[in-house]
């Protein structure tokens, strides 16, 4: 398969490289001192990339073009595929030739497949405990600037689907933006004129504003169903008003419950018959899997 296809539509190559070419700028700097001080020019040797434990592996790729912009004499060979579910303690791969290479490039190699590793886990954790139910798990914008485009890609390795990549692809009215227009009407209407073939879905938290949006449902996509999911006090989650919301929508619009969503609270909200269930916690919560380099 050509290495292109392995990325989603909004992930080009050249976009890989532009992250990439930042990343490194920023640790290389003028140069790897430890390793110009301790290493011979013309040492060459192998090295392991160990997974620690089990969990989605994502990254691979991008390891790969670490290394290779690195160096071009950098060889790395993986076992396995980006989105594979692995056990831990296993050898995902080896990369080979000179050692002062390697020693550049492996912090950011491993930088990049810990944290989309773990997004990917997370993202799989929360598809995992929602079987059975026809809700997706959505990531937000609420990524690490810069790594946008990475962090979407590993919830998608993790079985997740994406909502919009940034403010230019897709249309979302919210409190601010009802705010400022005045009212959700004027808001839809504006967005509706304007929105030349852009999807418009708007925000909502209380079941008056849904049926405000429903008056408008013909130029609404999706409605948002901020914070209708309530912590209990036994540490629970209280699902009724979600319930009542989406039976009130009734399939006019797309559904999406978004706040208070964790793998705890993720099964009752998926079994109130949501579409989506947007996770900001996938991509800025996430906990790194651990994931080694070990010189042979």
């Amino acid at each position: 398969m050509p290495v292109s296809e392995r990325l989603p539509s909004y992930l080009t190559p050249s976009a890989v490289r532009r992250c990439l070419t930042h990343a490194l700028d920023e640790d290389l700097g003028t140069g790897d001192v430890t390793s110009e001080a301790i290493i011979p020019p013309d040492a060459h040797g192998i090295a392991s990339f160990e997974l620690r434990e089990s969990g989605v592996v994502a990254g691979m790729y991008i390891a790969k073009q670490v290394c290779q912009l690195v160096d071009s004499n950098l060889v790395v060979q993986w076992d396995y595929a980006d989105g594979d579910f692995l056990p831990g303690d296993l050898e995902l791969g080896t990369v080979r030739g000179p050692l002062r290479s390697l020693m550049v490039a492996e912090r950011l190699a491993l930088n990049f497949m810990q944290r989309m590793s773990g997004i990917a886990t997370f993202t799989h954790q929360m598809v995992k405990a929602t079987n059975g139910f026809p809700a997706c798990i959505r990531d937000t914008r609420k990524t690490a600037p810069g790594l946008r485009l990475l962090d979407k890609w590993a919830v998608l390795l993790g079985g997740g689907t994406n909502h919009r990549i940034g403010l230019y692809d897709r249309i979302l009215i919210k409190d601010n933006h009802i705010a400022a227009a005045g009212s959700l009407k004027s808001a839809v209407m504006r967005a509706s004129a304007y929105s030349k073939g852009i999807p418009v879905d708007v925000e909502a938290r209380t079941l008056d504003e849904v049926r405000e949006a429903l008056d408008l449902a013909d130029d609404i996509e999706l409605v948002l169903l901020d914070n209708m999911v309530r912590r209990t006090e036994e540490g629970g989650v209280d699902t009724t008003l979600l319930n009542s919301t989406v039976e009130l929508i009734d399939g006019r619009m797309l559904t999406e419950a978004s706040g208070n969503v964790s793998l705890e609270s993720v099964r009752d909200i998926a079994a109130t018959g949501v579409d989506y269930i947007s996770c900001g916690a996938l991509t800025h919560s996430m906990r790194a899997l651990d994931i080694g380099l070990n010189l042979h």
